[in-house]
């Protein structure tokens, strides 16, 4: 089940405008859904725009006045039967925060995984490899478009998720996502734990990466009663991983219980924490960071990082208590 973190993500987007974009077969298929999403964006004073392409006929004119009494607080736009879908809804005349394009399948990347979250660079880096899955458009035109107008700053994000129940609130108030997130202005920080709703969005972060077999057990009471030893990284205020300060001696700190959220995975928020880690420790006066970990894609990380897969003599119990985890080191 998806965790909704309201108050969290409301403050983000509380006064924003969001543009809704969807083709008139998914809009059919799922116009329920897509209703209520967009009812509750409002509830939630966010500034609603709703494109469709519903063409302009007798028979149409049903949903046009279920549209329009439903999302009485939504400016609805039709988006003309002579005009591009994607170029009209990028190209609008009024200025958006995000905007939304609801589709029928997941944004997928070159091994059929879906693609949680990427920067313009990586995107027109990418452009062979995605699939082509936004209705009958050329996907590759779409995002070059895209990428254009974040880098023009003429638009913040641009999200591309498949169609569903409650797409949009678990897409914008989920850690994960339902969807593609494009943007460059990720702001991130790195700081001690706070407050008891950040205790439960780690534990929740970590819950999953335990469920891999990566991590010890680390549930929210843990985290409660180690709470001065946890940090945080955020991006735009919002939490998306962590990482644990685990005193071993005077001049060693061990990194641990290092996770990141689902949809920033392989966004270099990893890499993001374990330099923030390092630095704020070697600040304290710390000599040595080690971490153990049997995650294949962090020992990766670690080695590019400068730290050295070793286990000296004298952190030889601490590899004894985790035997199939592979130990790294990195000296002040």
């Amino acid at each position: 089940m998806t965790i909704l973190y309201l108050d969290e993500y409301r403050k983000s987007l509380e006064g924003k405008t969001v543009f809704i974009a969807c083709k008139e077969g998914i809009l059919r298929n799922y116009f329920t859904h897509i209703i209520s999403d967009i009812k509750f964006l409002y509830r939630q004073k966010v500034r609603t725009f709703f494109f469709h392409n519903i063409s302009n006929r007798f028979a149409n004119q049903k949903i046009f006045r279920e549209l329009e009494s439903r999302l009485f607080r939504t400016q609805i736009v039709r988006v003309p039967t002579d005009q591009a879908f994607y170029p009209f809804v990028l190209n609008y005349p009024e200025p958006a925060n995000k905007i939304i394009f609801i589709e029928r399948s997941h944004l997928l990347g070159p091994k059929g995984q879906p693609v949680n979250t990427l920067t313009t660079q990586k995107a027109l880096e990418n452009l062979d490899d995605y699939r082509d899955i936004i209705s009958n458009e050329n996907l590759k035109e779409n995002i070059v478009c895209i990428c254009n107008k974040i880098e023009n700053n003429s638009i913040e994000r641009v999200h591309i998720i498949p169609a569903g129940k409650k797409c949009i609130k678990n897409e914008l108030f989920s850690l994960e996502g339902s969807g593609t997130l494009i943007a460059n202005n990720f702001n991130e920080t790195f700081e001690t734990v706070s407050n008891e709703n950040e205790i439960r969005i780690i534990s929740s972060i970590l819950k999953r990466y335990r469920g891999l077999g990566y991590l010890k057990p680390r549930d929210k009471t843990y985290v409660l009663n180690n709470k001065q030893s946890f940090y945080v990284a955020k991006i735009d205020d919002i939490i998306v991983g962590c990482a644990e300060k685990i005193l071993i001696d005077d001049n060693t700190v061990e990194l641990g219980s290092l996770a990141v959220s689902i949809k920033f995975r392989k966004q270099q928020v990893g890499h993001f924490i374990i330099q923030a880690f390092e630095k704020e420790i070697f600040q304290q006066g710390i000599k040595n960071i080690i971490s153990l970990t049997r995650n294949p894609l962090l020992q990766n990380i670690f080695l590019n990082l400068g730290y050295i897969n070793k286990c000296p003599k004298s952190y030889e119990h601490r590899q004894k208590q985790s035997p199939e985890s592979l130990m790294f080191i990195k000296e002040k």
